[in-house]
């Protein structure tokens, strides 16, 4: 169904080149990132009061380029996506698109694969690796525990690009990646149940075949055209009013799939709100410049780069993803002003304690029904 070699070796020849940085000069940001990590453990478990468990608790800290980037995120999408491409794979001479993905094939697929990690590859500062599998370049924890990525070459961009103290900044974005880290690793039930939910959201899909190649086409015209500031973005042949702002994994069509990916959408909130919460809160102490990185931070995150970016960030679906950081952080906030961080910390307690989509939206209702009177 995907060539998944030629995914990779797409997007690595596609990915755009860093910020030039002379070799002594790398190895220093590598450096300090990697003391920055290590740093931020004390910083996090001390203010969320959550403690690494097990095997999980040595996972490893990998500070990688762009290249290194795409190759993990290949091994991790190769896995993740097992249940949809089989059953994509089952139904492809049955389903009205599947002669029309017979005929592309593997090494098209792959090379539309390739453009849209290529895309984000520029993108990502940093990243927790839930399910990548190990290998000798990428370890990850025992068991398959997980890995933290922190990508070099897109934080000193960024740094540059708003114009912040490398150091603050640095440990700011460490921060915010330690907190995923911590939640993993201090949750021993958090990684299974996620597993499960994205297993079961692909395992009810109903994707007509040559529907989802179309939108992986689109993504791959729309970031080979450069089509994004101009006529392309809105007129003729573009994705401009006339799309319909659906992201990828938004071709749902089952009510069982609706009812998973409400919850998907839920605990990404938890997470990623909580994680901005924690950088936020942690930062006044040890980042002297928080409040200007913040301020420019979250106006580039609204904005986007370019106007390609923000066609491609609609059709991806990660306007939803700015969304989590944002409505998850006021859940998060509202909770902790409401019973404190212990109190918040009950979220981890397992599966049924977790937020639904709606108390996402309604802090109040989640601390009514998981802090009762009698519990108290």
């Amino acid at each position: 169904m995907v060539d998944w070699n030629l995914a990779a070796a797409t997007a690595t020849r596609l990915v755009r080149p860093g910020p030039e940085v002379g070799r002594d000069e790398a190895r220093a940001v590598v450096a300090e990132l990697r003391r920055h990590a290590k740093a931020s453990e004390e910083h996090v478990r001390s203010f969320t009061g959550l403690t690494p468990q097990g095997p999980a608790a040595d996972t490893p800290v990998l500070v990688v380029d762009r290249p290194g980037w795409i190759r993990a995120n290949v091994a991790g999408f190769r896995q993740l996506l097992v249940p949809l491409l089989e059953k994509m794979h089952e139904r492809r001479s049955k389903a009205p698109g599947g002669m029309v993905l017979g005929t592309v094939g593997s090494k098209l697929a792959g090379v539309e694969i390739g453009m849209l990690l290529s895309f984000m590859a520029s993108k990502v500062l940093g990243q927790y690796e839930t399910f990548a599998p190990p290998s000798a370049e990428l370890p990850s924890a025992p068991g398959g525990g997980g890995r933290l990525l922190l990508v070099a070459p897109n934080i000193v961009h960024i740094e540059r690009e708003l114009d912040v103290p490398p150091h603050d900044f640095r440990l700011w974005v460490s921060l915010h990646e330690e907190t995923h880290r911590t939640q993993f690793t201090a949750v021993p039930w958090l990684r299974e149940h996620l597993e499960g939910e994205i297993h079961a959201f692909l395992s009810e899909a109903d994707i007509d075949p040559s529907t989802l190649l179309e939108r992986l086409r689109e993504v791959g015209q729309a970031f080979a055209s450069g089509r994004g500031d101009g006529a392309g973005a809105g007129g003729e042949g573009g994705l401009g009013d006339g799309d319909d702002g659906r992201g990828i994994v938004d071709l749902v069509q089952t009510p069982a799939q609706r009812e998973v990916l409400d919850r998907l959408t839920a605990v990404m909130s938890l997470l990623e709100g909580h994680a901005d919460y924690v950088m936020d809160g942690v930062g006044p102490s040890v980042v002297p410049a928080v409040g200007e990185i913040r301020e420019k931070f979250q106006k580039r995150r609204q904005t986007g780069a370019s106007r390609l970016d923000l066609v491609l960030r609609k059709l991806l679906g990660l306007d939803a993803k700015l969304r989590q950081y944002r409505d998850g952080a006021r859940f998060v906030r509202a909770v902790v002003d409401r019973v404190g961080m212990d109190g918040l910390n009950r979220v981890w307690t397992s599966p049924n304690t977790l937020p639904t989509r709606a108390e996402i939206a309604e802090p109040a209702a989640w601390v009514a029904r998981v802090h009762r009177p009698a519990d108290s």
